[in-house]
């Protein structure tokens, strides 16, 4: 109970500093992660590994995707690319479709292509339609962000679910399918959400620009095929990579095209590659655009705060996993009598608890497989629904441990006290919806 108190204690602060006294986010996590450790008790040796596995192992699955990132929206901004694609998606969906299109879009996306990675594509895309629309960032972003978060943690092959489905011994295939019908229904309540929460708060997609400058550039920008060269083919690559990645057979050797659609596809190589086709974009090119004063070094100015913060995230999250915290709260709900509850009960404690989403999916899925039988669930869809409420419950709660929150916050210009009360509430209405979904369900089939 003590950790527990003081894990709501340091999110507190981290609020308290960041919205209340405005200091830095990176020192704010930083503060929260070292007042979480020494008061609950860690080894200051794991305090001090820690703070360098998080930051580091963080920084080292994505930092340099949020670079690469950073840059294609770059030249996409600068040369009018994205402002021309916003134009014409505005032109066939409309301006009060535009969170219904960026949560269909991350739903489907996310479903091969990590949602870190995916909304760090999709982000320019979605700050020029926001900004045609005249939509507040908030709502777009979440309703972005979200879709691809429910895909993330229900709808194999992304890693989480199909680990989980393998651990529980449950159907892929069923899996898939029960993951998409209880994912698309709660995106419908994702969009609403999200609709209702960005007409409550304001914040402009990308202020620093007026729409005579916008349509300046309009002039100006490539074609929309030719601008969306840079979004697509990395995630075309990074599903490619996944499909092959999904249909290969265990101890099946590898040939010289799978091995070269894996490298291609990772992310790291994919968003180079839609990095160069973005160097595409500019009609004029101008030697100092490459430079440390040009469109790639402010880019990379952008991006050092973004990773710091994600790094700083980083640290929380392992302070978190390494205090043994997620240990304390499955061994309390373990022996609880609660159906099917229980799953989604016990993996968002875990979430809340250390960050990941995968790890809370894979913790959760091993403590509750030796209890399938006793808890009466035998049958494939049993299995599968079960697979679907861990899932669910990896989605509750992403705050301040999670890189995802970061990578929304600070994309898109959305302050963390925002981020909390838009975000985070988001993830804990969708989740529960989710879960209630399946409970339903258990009574039908």
């Amino acid at each position: 109970m003590t950790t527990i108190l003081l894990l709501l204690l340091s999110v507190v602060i981290i609020v308290l500093l960041t919205a209340k006294l405005n200091v830095h986010p990176f020192l704010a996590l930083l503060g929260a992660a070292l007042f979480f450790g020494l008061l609950s008790g860690m080894d200051l040796n794991m305090i001090v590994q820690s703070i360098n596995d998080g930051f580091g192992i963080t920084l080292g699955k994505i930092g340099v995707v949020i670079v690469l990132g950073v840059i294609i929206g770059a030249f996409l901004e600068h040369s009018g690319g994205a402002y021309k694609l916003a134009e014409i998606i505005l032109k066939i969906i409309g301006k009060n479709r535009v969170h219904e299109a960026m949560g269909l879009v991350g739903f489907v996306v996310s479903i091969p292509v990590f949602a870190d990675s995916g909304f760090i594509i999709l982000n320019p895309l979605n700050k020029s339609l926001s900004k045609r629309a005249g939509l507040s960032i908030v709502g777009t972003a979440t309703a972005l962000i979200l879709g691809l978060m429910i895909t993330h943690v229900l709808v194999p092959p992304t890693p989480g679910p199909i680990a989980a489905a393998g651990i529980i011994g449950a159907d892929v295939g069923l899996v898939m399918l029960v993951g998409l019908v209880i994912g698309l229904l709660s995106l419908v309540v994702a969009v609403i959400y999200c609709k209702k929460m960005g007409a409550r708060n304001y914040i402009d997609p990308n202020p620093d620009i007026t729409e005579e400058e916008i349509q300046e550039k309009i002039k100006q920008a490539p074609s929309a095929i030719k601008s969306f060269l840079p979004i697509l083919i990395p995630i075309l690559l990074i599903v490619g990579k996944s499909l092959v990645e999904f249909n290969l057979v265990e101890g099946q050797a590898e040939t010289a095209w799978m091995k070269l659609i894996s490298f291609i596809g990772s992310p790291v190589i994919a968003l180079i590659i839609g990095m160069l086709f973005a160097f595409l974009l500019p009609r004029k090119w101008d030697k100092t655009i490459l430079s440390t004063t040009g469109w790639v070094g402010n880019a990379l100015t952008d991006a050092s705060n973004i990773i710091l913060i994600t790094g700083a995230g980083g640290i929380f999250g392992t302070i978190l996993q390494n205090s043994g915290i997620a240990t304390t709260l499955a061994d309390t709900l373990a022996t609880a009598n609660l159906g099917i509850w229980l799953p989604f009960m016990l993996c968002a404690a875990i979430k809340t608890a250390q960050g990941s989403s995968t790890v809370a999916l894979i913790t959760t899925a091993s403590i509750i497989a030796p209890l399938l039988l006793s808890m009466g669930f035998e049958t494939e869809i049993d299995k599968a629904l079960v697979v679907s409420a861990i899932g669910a419950g990896a989605m509750v709660v992403s705050h301040a441990n999670d890189s995802g929150f970061w990578i929304l916050t600070q994309f898109s210009g959305i302050d963390v006290k925002t981020g909390y009360r838009v975000y985070t509430l988001g993830t804990l209405i969708v989740g529960s919806f989710a879960a209630l979904l399946v409970y339903v369900a258990t009574f039908i089939v």
